[in-house]
């Protein structure tokens, strides 16, 4: 992580979430509902996906916030679809943090459940997890 995003935000501030292969690490401060991702403005990082954005901002809009704070995160791994689903996740379970109601607003749309879904290993004697070589009976 970035030395000067982290001298401003304490560790404890910091929501976690996960998808696939990607992991965020989500910050939210006092503003006027910006988003900046790896440093990138999110509108630009999530190639203006209106899908992706509204994503994001989900969490905020249910509790009514989404004009009084900014997001930033740190997100690694996966693509677009992933990250962007990690951090709703983890500005689901920030808000939870910062005050313990959001959790019985939030629990109901399912934006606390990790999506435990990931891909699934190659076994041996398969070309993938399942794909078999074609069976020949002569």
């Amino acid at each position: 992580m970035n030395s000067k995003i982290e001298s401003i935000f304490q560790k404890d501030k910091v929501g976690i979430g996960k998808r696939k292969q990607s992991i965020a690490r989500v910050f939210l401060i006092p503003g006027n509902g910006n988003i900046v991702i790896n440093n990138i403005p999110g509108e630009k990082y999530l190639q203006y996906n209106p899908s992706y954005l509204n994503n994001i901002w989900l969490p905020l809009k249910i509790l009514n916030l989404e004009k009084q704070f900014d997001i930033i995160t740190i997100v690694k791994g996966g693509g677009i679809t992933g990250q962007a689903e990690s951090i709703r996740l983890g500005v689901a379970r920030l808000l939870c943090k910062m005050k313990l109601q959001n959790r019985i607003l939030l629990k109901p749309y399912g934006l606390l459940t990790r999506d435990s879904r990931i891909k699934e290993r190659k076994k041996y004697g398969l070309r993938k997890a399942r794909k078999a070589p074609q069976y020949s009976k002569r």
